[in-house]
């Protein structure tokens, strides 16, 4: 593909407005397009970043065939519609976490894209940034001995927001927040998990505002996940191991890889590349997937959206937090 990889995005809040910055940053891409509910919002972001098209509504987007990449920047609640309109019509789809509201979306709209023939990922941005194979290598290379415990809070001060309150925009830590620490587990850790006990404390609207979750997987190894939309975290992930460990600045965007050695004796402290924004590493991703004639990234395999999916599932019932679309099985 010689011209810019054209992205449209789907709703014009903050996150897409850090979207279409990291786009205007990339080589190769452009920040083609912006729908949002009113054409005069749409008409502002496109001034502001510089975007070719602007759209009163989502399908006008969904119907522009110049598209190739479709981002999903709304809230949860609106994630299922959306990207169920965009494969049907053939668009390719980056779905900001968390994928869906639920693990029932989540197969539904993955077995339309198998079946459509479609691509389809999840903005789990963390997955995508080159500190995720820096970390496995030094993991590889026995820097800090054989893992034994993994550690991730992430936790932001978030009331002001009204979504964070209501069931019906899939309001809470966990979809928001949580997702990222249950990654950060994933990422590092795949082992099959034995057992997993958790706790939240919620609004007087029914969704969690902090919670704690204790896993323990197959191999010995334990993780220790917390996440809260009511407080300031200092947003550490840590992985240790008999001969060490290795802690990263902030769960949600690491800057830095911290290698201690014995008695928490320091040894390194490791950068990561120089970022945009941090946002760039999923929007290569799904261009080279892409070219590459995938369906979906390797970085963020269809198998593991719904691995991480079923898992929240299974938290919100123990704690039950429920969503207005989930079904019975939740």
């Amino acid at each position: 593909m010689n011209r810019s990889f054209r992205v449209g995005i789907i709703g014009a809040g903050w996150i897409a407005e850090k979207a279409a910055i990291t786009l205007n940053g990339m080589e190769g891409f452009q920040c083609y397009a912006i729908a949002s509910r009113s054409q005069q919002k749409a008409d502002a972001f496109a001034r502001q970043w510089g975007v070719e098209k602007a759209y009163g509504s989502y399908s006008a987007l969904l119907d522009d065939d110049k598209v190739d990449l479709v981002y999903v920047a709304t809230p949860h609640s609106h994630h299922y519609d959306i990207t169920m309109e965009a494969l049907e019509k053939g668009r390719a789809c980056l779905v900001e976490k968390a994928f869906m509201a639920n693990l029932a979306q989540s197969k539904a709209v993955v077995e339309r894209a198998s079946r459509k023939n479609v691509f389809l990922a999840e903005a789990i941005w963390t997955r995508y940034q080159p500190v995720v194979g820096m970390v496995r290598k030094l993991l590889a290379d026995g820097r800090i001995g054989r893992l034994s415990t993994i550690n991730a809070t992430l936790s932001y001060y978030m009331m002001e927001k009204e979504r964070i309150l209501r069931p019906d925009l899939c309001g809470g830590a966990l979809l928001d927040l949580g997702v990222y620490t249950l990654n950060f587990m994933r990422m590092f850790c795949d082992a099959p998990i034995r057992s997993i006990r958790s706790q939240c404390v919620k609004s007087d609207s029914g969704i969690d505002l902090s919670n704690t979750i204790s896993v323990v997987l197959e191999g010995g190894f334990v993780a220790n996940l917390q996440s809260a939309a009511n407080c300031v975290g200092d947003n550490i992930g840590v992985l240790a191991g008999s001969d060490g460990n290795l802690i990263l600045d902030n769960v949600n965007n690491p800057q830095k890889i911290t290698v201690n050695t014995h008695d928490r004796v320091f040894v390194e402290e490791i950068p990561v590349p120089r970022q945009i924004t941090g946002y760039e590493y999923q929007f290569a991703a799904c261009r080279d997937a892409m070219q590459a004639g995938l369906l979906e990234p390797p970085q963020m395999p269809w198998e593991e959206i719904l691995y991480i999916m079923q898992l929240m599932d299974g938290l919100r019932r123990e704690w039950g937090v429920v969503y207005p679309m989930d079904g019975k099985d939740i």
